[in-house]
């Protein structure tokens, strides 16, 4: 199966790093090589890219689509919170521009084995790196209530949360829920005996169990957690006036990437009641995006699966 995957403001993304020959950049999230693909292109003859991926799927369609680009790519296994090391390996202390985007691809999307969705029946799995031992079955049928309430509510932002965990639960006690057929089943079932609305109106296509879905995703794959890390201190992978570009899904990991990018702009970070600096801290990027960009009509019309996407960009001081 070819690896599906449509690059998600691309113009935009290539706009802000802006690719000249003799650079070096970091795709974090390789995915099918679409945005790989162009920062090489407009990097030619000789500017070089270090592509990453947790999935190994992803890695083996990059390295198919950017065959023709020799010594100038070098792609590895591995997320995106392993970059210092991928970057010590290669040699070299730091990069011009770095990429992350957040997203699915439309092939995690649409191979069923995979089960990130249910529009397939397919084992509960949603794990990005098949290397982890912890599957979305495992989760699903091994959490407390309290805790899967958690999620389905912190990460799915779903105001029925309570409901949906307790059905989890009662459907689970009769059995494990193996299929995400047989998840979303449950989810759907729950919120249509629900009388109470919900606090934000939902598309009218969106399938009663798609947050859920979300959230769980999210789980498993540790993302928030493992974008928290990389924004510790990615700053310091970016050599002077280097660039990086982060498009977010949602808006959890949306407000984690405003919070760093606004933090790393502060000249100083002491509590404001103190007399005087004693932080130590120096400011280390510049914003280049006041507010987050998103796709335009056009982009979201060839490719709805673009309509979430945020992009927040800056600058190395």
């Amino acid at each position: 199966m070819d690896y599906a995957h449509q690059p998600v403001m691309l113009r935009e993304v290539i706009e802000i790093l802006a690719p000249r020959p003799a650079r070096r950049y970091l795709d974090g999230t390789v995915g099918g090589g679409g945005h790989a693909r162009e920062i090489l292109r407009q990097s030619c003859p000789d500017g070089a890219l270090v592509g990453l991926d947790c999935d190994d799927e992803a890695i083996d369609a990059a390295g198919r689509a950017l065959a023709r680009f020799g010594e100038r790519v070098m792609l590895r296994h591995a997320g995106f919170t392993q970059a210092r090391e991928v970057l010590d390996e290669a040699g070299w202390p730091g990069v011009d521009g770095i990429l992350l985007d957040l997203g699915l691809s439309s092939h995690q999307l649409d191979t069923p084995e995979r089960g990130f969705g249910f529009l397939s029946d397919a084992r509960l799995d949603m794990r990005m790196d098949r290397g982890r031992t912890v599957d979305a079955h495992e989760l699903v049928n091994g959490l407390p209530v309290g805790e899967l309430e958690k999620i389905i509510r912190d990460f799915g932002d779903e105001p029925r949360a309570r409901r949906i965990a307790r059905a989890i639960d009662a459907r689970r006690c009769q059995g494990a829920i193996d299929s995400t057929r047989q998840l979303a089943e449950t989810v759907a079932r729950a919120m249509g005996s629900s009388t109470r609305r919900p606090r934000k109106p939902r598309t009218p296509a969106a399938h009663p169990a798609t947050r859920t879905f979300q959230a769980v995703r999210i789980a498993v794959n540790r993302e928030l957690e493992n974008l928290e890390r990389f924004l510790e201190s990615a700053h310091e992978l970016l050599c002077a006036k280097g660039r990086l570009v982060i498009i977010s899904f949602h808006s959890l990991e949306d407000r984690l990437v405003k919070r760093a990018f606004h933090r790393w702009g502060l000249d100083c970070v002491c509590p404001p009641r103190l007399p005087a600096c004693v932080c130590g801290w120096v400011r280390k990027a510049t914003a280049l995006t006041r507010k987050p960009r998103v796709p335009g009509i056009e982009e979201i019309q060839a490719n709805p699966r673009a309509r979430s996407a945020r992009l927040r960009a800056v600058e190395r001081v």
